[in-house]
């Protein structure tokens, strides 16, 4: 059994908002640091059956690109619960819902301008 190592740094400013998000993962191909706008980490509590979770964004990271960065980890999110539990019916759900979720964003966004 081997063990690999994901580490993240996060810079706060003065107030402590992040300033700056910057991660490696040992073994997966991304061993040189990377700088992120925004995170989500989240781990499966089994005892208590919940969700334990760290959201962070910087203050750099615009609308748009929070909207594009839900859009894609919607999807993500999708094509996981398709591999683990073989729901294809409900992944597709949740694509669906991505997909709408996105283009409502695109349509506020453009009425907005």
């Amino acid at each position: 059994m081997t063990e690999s190592n994901i580490n993240i740094k996060v810079q706060l400013d003065g107030e402590k908002v992040p300033h700056q998000i910057r991660w490696t993962a040992e073994g997966g191909g991304t061993e040189k640091e990377q700088i992120a706008k925004a995170m989500l980490l989240a781990f499966w509590d089994g005892p208590d059956k919940s969700a334990l979770k760290i959201d962070l964004w910087t203050k750099g990271m615009m609308t748009d690109e929070m909207a594009e960065f839900y859009f894609q980890v919607f999807i993500t999110m999708a094509d996981t619960f398709q591999r683990a539990t073989r729901q294809n019916e409900l992944a597709n759900d949740i694509k669906k819902f991505a997909s709408a979720f996105h283009k409502k964003f695109l349509e506020k966004e453009k009425a907005e301008q």
